[in-house]
């Protein structure tokens, strides 16, 4: 009888705490996605006019969570930022990261967010690549996936993906984003370069 109902309990304690990591192993799974936004101009707002030297925009546009991402360009090279307005996305660390090579960054955001939280984007760039032109002496461009955190706490690059050297970028950059940006320290951790370093990385990291 003692040992029956000894035995009772273990089944019983193994069951719950089995449950238990059932569903906060589900739980987990589940709280970590991609949604998907648009930086096309059709779907931002510009600021001001295009510049007369070059026709360079800075515009806004609608992220997730109520956060905007701005999208500044400059002598062909943009900074992409992200805020609850344009003086706040303006501010953060991510505003002040330009690459030295002409650059562009995709109009397609991904956002990885934890249930309805967002806490990076994942962007693609096309680097120039000067050493490497075309038929008409333009600079063909090499892609990269630029990981970003999110508030709380300061917007800046986390990590950077080489498109081309790495089949699996996408999945390398949503791993990144998830491990990484939560835990991020802007202006003291150093952007972390994942998997196999290419061409455009060493094009974006030049100084």
């Amino acid at each position: 009888m003692h040992q029956s109902l000894m035995m009772t309990r273990i089944t019983t304690t193994c069951l719950a705490v089995l449950l238990m990591c059932t569903v906060l192993g589900g739980a987990n799974a589940q709280s970590v996605g991609s949604t998907y936004t648009s930086t096309a101009p059709k779907d931002c707002r510009q600021l001001g006019k295009p510049s007369e030297l070059d026709g360079s925009t800075t515009r806004m546009c609608p992220g997730k969570d109520g956060l905007m991402v701005l999208i500044a360009e400059d002598d062909l090279r943009e900074i992409v930022s992200v805020g609850r307005n344009r003086k706040e996305a303006a501010e953060e660390p991510a505003a002040k990261t330009w690459f030295a090579p002409f650059n562009s960054s995709e109009t397609t955001v991904e956002w990885r967010a934890a249930g309805q939280k967002p806490f990076a984007i994942i962007q693609r760039w096309h680097i120039a690549d000067g050493s490497d032109p075309d038929k008409q002496g333009r600079p063909n461009t090499k892609a990269m996936l630029v990981v970003t955190r999110l508030p709380p706490g300061p917007v800046c690059h986390v990590a950077y993906v080489d498109a081309i050297a790495n089949p699996n970028a996408n999945e390398l950059a949503r791993k990144a984003a998830d491990d990484f940006a939560r835990g991020f320290t802007c202006g003291k951790d150093e952007v972390k370069v994942i998997g196999t370093r290419g061409r455009a990385v060493e094009l974006a990291t030049m100084r």
